[in-house]
């Protein structure tokens, strides 16, 4: 009886060992785990606030951004730098010497080495260099240009392939008041400047460096810093809205008030200069007498010097000052050129600025106190004619 029970007890034994899983050697016994340590980074201050997951950044630029960069990147290769030297005597030591004497902005305008830049800009000078965007300099020599329109042209013998002009728009192109306007400068070779703003107005007129006034000034609020002379705006497409040229300020800094030179008037001037080293000058074939002495007499329009023989003016009758036993008679006085008012030479140079050979026009003049008109045709004339 002891015997059976004893083997009983032995296998419930074994069956209870057999049916729960065994630690493996060396293991501490199984339980709860242990509770966790806190540490300096885990364990919050008392009052710290809790910190701020930054936002995401943008994932792209915004559109006009991105378009201004575009442009600067088209437009930059073909803005040059411009610079000038001009020759001085040194009278104690009985020489003469080229010396820097200016510089500015110009821009390519073909792939003949063509650059255009302001005329105030070359004015004067001896000698040129223009240095281009890969920073390689060229001499360069002056072609022409149109000191009344402050456009001038030079030319530079660099091979093709660094030479990026410009865009220009086609022809008839005009801006718009309120797009995008963007100035590209080099001001003293210090590398690439860009200024963004919008077309302000147009058609603005303005004194220009020839002492005569500008017709049909783009005006915009991007900034025109000094050095920035000669250098191109460019609208959003980055085609040439005009030339900056000067800028409207009583301190001579930028006031958010600059004018360019409009395409249109940068396109004819520059054209003219590349075929024939000039710019043709429309006329009717008169000189006037110098506007200071006729201020001085208190002649109120373009009083008339001398008529050229067999120019228009003299087909037209017009006559010019008179040499009597008395003195001097004054001549015709013209005092419109159509339905402009002519007060002197600049007002009648305006006038007839834009019209081409053949163009006949009423000229409007006072004759001994009478007031007379006549029709009288353009023609292309010399300087001063």
């Amino acid at each position: 009886m002891l015997r059976s029970l004893l083997l009983v007890a032995l296998v419930a034994a074994c069956t209870a060992s057999a049916d729960s899983p065994r630690d493996p050697p060396g293991s501490a016994p199984a339980g709860p785990p242990p509770p966790a340590v806190p540490t300096a980074a885990t364990t919050p201050v008392p009052g710290a606030p809790t910190p701020l997951v930054p936002p995401p950044g943008p994932s792209a630029r915004i559109e006009d951004e991105q378009n201004t960069i575009d442009v600067f990147r088209a437009a930059a290769p073909g803005t040059v730098y411009v610079a000038q030297t001009q020759v001085v005597v040194d009278y104690w030591n009985r020489r003469t010497m080229e010396v820097p004497a200016g510089s500015g902005t110009g821009f390519l305008w073909d792939r003949d080495g063509h650059v255009v830049t302001n005329y105030h800009v070359v004015d004067g000078g001896k000698s040129y260099t223009v240095t281009l965007y890969d920073q390689t300099e060229w001499p360069a020599k002056l072609v022409g240009g149109d000191k009344r329109k402050d456009v001038a042209v030079l030319k530079i013998d660099a091979p093709p392939e660094k030479l990026i002009p410009l865009r220009l728009p086609p022809e008839g192109y005009t801006p718009e008041v309120g797009q995008k306007a963007l100035a590209i400068g080099n001001p003293f070779g210090l590398d690439h400047t860009l200024t963004t703003g919008v077309v302000s107005a147009l058609d603005r007129e303005m004194v220009g460096f020839g002492a005569v006034t500008i017709r049909g000034m783009v005006q915009t609020d991007a900034s025109i810093n000094p050095g920035n002379s000669g250098g191109p705006l460019i609208d959003s497409a980055g085609q040439l809205i005009g030339m900056n040229t000067m800028i409207y300020s009583k301190s001579g800094s930028s006031a958010g008030i600059g004018f360019a030179v409009p395409v249109a008037t940068v396109r004819r001037v520059v054209d003219q200069v590349i075929a024939t080293g000039k710019v043709e000058l429309i006329g009717i074939g008169v000189r006037l007498v110098d506007p200071r002495t006729a201020q001085r007499i208190g002649v109120k329009g373009a009083a008339v010097l001398e008529v050229l023989p067999d120019s228009p003016a003299a087909k037209a009758g017009l006559r010019g000052v008179v040499r009597t036993e008395r003195g001097v008679r004054l001549g015709d006085v013209i005092t419109r050129i159509g339905d402009d008012t002519i007060a002197n030479y600049d007002d009648l140079y305006t006038a007839l600025d834009g019209r081409k050979a053949g163009d006949e026009v009423k000229v409007t003049f006072t004759r001994d106190g009478k007031e007379m008109a006549t029709t009288v045709a353009v023609v292309v004339i010399d300087e001063g004619s």
